[in-house]
């Protein structure tokens, strides 16, 4: 027992502090742990979801010592992506989830290439698509992202991070931040509460998972707002890749 939580502490530790450098990803590495130890896909999923709220909470905590987002801008995201993360979590577990994960991984790998591709993205802040085109635009793609962010398990947040740094001209510290404040606080709590009420979670196993998110998102959250654009830049670079490789193997296997 002593074991079993000390091993989920570490991973959560290690996922989240990763996600919390890159704006996303911390299922790349905790539900398949989930499902490694026995929990079905529905209880596993149930139980991740909850625990990745904890991930907003580390990085919350960090975050408001740098008073740099827009109180306007975070409803907008909320706004637009939280009908989205409500209908996505109904969704899922009615809908086979093999080709959705398989291009969804796909999808998530070019993100990475295409960033690397990019050299000066996300590097500066250069505000842009603030117009009445530009934000119903922006917030159909948010709100479509939610719908991901619901129903599936990894690599969503990268897109949300992604999203306001092409669209909406953030650089990826700026935009890390709205997305570990509001994707994984808010998103991933409506996402953990409409699962939750469909499939209980593995109760036990949440306070190790949740210890573990808050104090890893913390921590990398600090690493990450003490390297700057470019370090953050390319750890997105490289956990967009790794999670779209995952992706696109677990919708292989699930074909």
């Amino acid at each position: 027992m002593i074991t079993e939580q000390l091993s989920l502490l570490l991973i959560s530790l290690l996922a989240n502090g990763l996600s919390a450098m890159a704006g996303g990803g911390a299922g790349l590495l905790q539900l398949p742990v989930l499902l490694f130890l026995g929990l079905s896909f529905s209880s596993a999923l149930a139980t991740h979801k909850i625990a990745s709220v904890a991930l907003g909470v580390g990085a919350t905590l960090r975050h408001l010592r740098e008073k740099s987002l827009d109180l306007r801008f975070c409803l907008f995201i909320l706004a637009c992506g939280l009908p989205g993360v409500v209908l996505g979590g109904i969704l899922i577990l009615r809908l086979p989830e093999s080709l959705t994960i398989f291009c969804l991984g796909i999808l998530t790998t070019s993100l990475g290439i295409y960033s690397i591709f990019k050299p000066q993205l996300g590097l500066s802040q250069q505000s842009r698509n603030r117009d009445l085109r530009g934000l119903c635009l922006g917030g159909t793609v948010l709100c479509l992202i939610g719908i991901l962010n619901g129903s599936l398990t990894s690599g969503t947040g990268l897109f949300v991070t992604i999203w306001l740094v092409r669209w909406f001209g953030l650089d990826y510290k700026t935009a890390v931040a709205y997305v570990l404040i509001l994707v994984g606080l808010f998103w991933n709590g409506s996402g953990a509460i409409t699962v939750a009420l469909q499939q209980p979670p593995h109760w036990e196993w949440l306070p190790a998972l949740i210890a573990g998110a808050i104090i890893g998102a913390y921590t990398g959250t600090h690493i990450a707002l003490k390297k700057g654009n470019s370090a953050i830049k390319k750890i997105f670079e490289t956990l967009t890749i790794l999670v779209g490789i995952k992706l696109i193997v677990d919708g292989l296997l699930l074909l």
